[in-house]
């Protein structure tokens, strides 16, 4: 008897600690994705702000560079449609490397996501 009673213990236990590992694991799991989800928008959230402030001051940026052009050549249309090739330019450079662009950002994100 002693012998199945000694068994029996040891399962016992080895049960307990089965589902304690468990519930630790998805504990953990659980503080990997809200590391994971807060990583991601605070990435997003500063990504937007950064992104806005600086489509502002390349708008007026632009907009004054436009009007030097302009009133340099004697012809402020002629100003303005010059900075519209600039950015009609730098948009097909973009698209054309746009694969660069994406390899960077996944490398970025991939390290961020399985690193930490």
């Amino acid at each position: 008897m002693g012998l199945f009673e000694s068994i029996n213990e040891t399962s016992g236990k080895m049960t307990d600690a089965g589902e304690t590992y468990v519930k630790k694991s998805q504990e953990y799991l659980k503080l990997k994705v809200f590391q994971q989800i807060s990583v991601s928008i605070s990435f997003v959230t500063k990504a937007l702000v950064i992104g806005s402030l600086l489509l502002v001051a390349l708008f007026f940026m632009s907009f004054a560079l436009a009007l030097a052009i302009g009133e340099w050549l004697d012809n402020l249309a002629l100003g303005y449609l010059i900075i519209g090739v600039v950015f009609l330019l730098g948009c097909v450079i973009a698209y054309y490397k746009r694969h660069i662009i994406e390899r960077k950002i996944i490398k970025s994100l991939s390290s961020k996501f399985f690193n930490s």
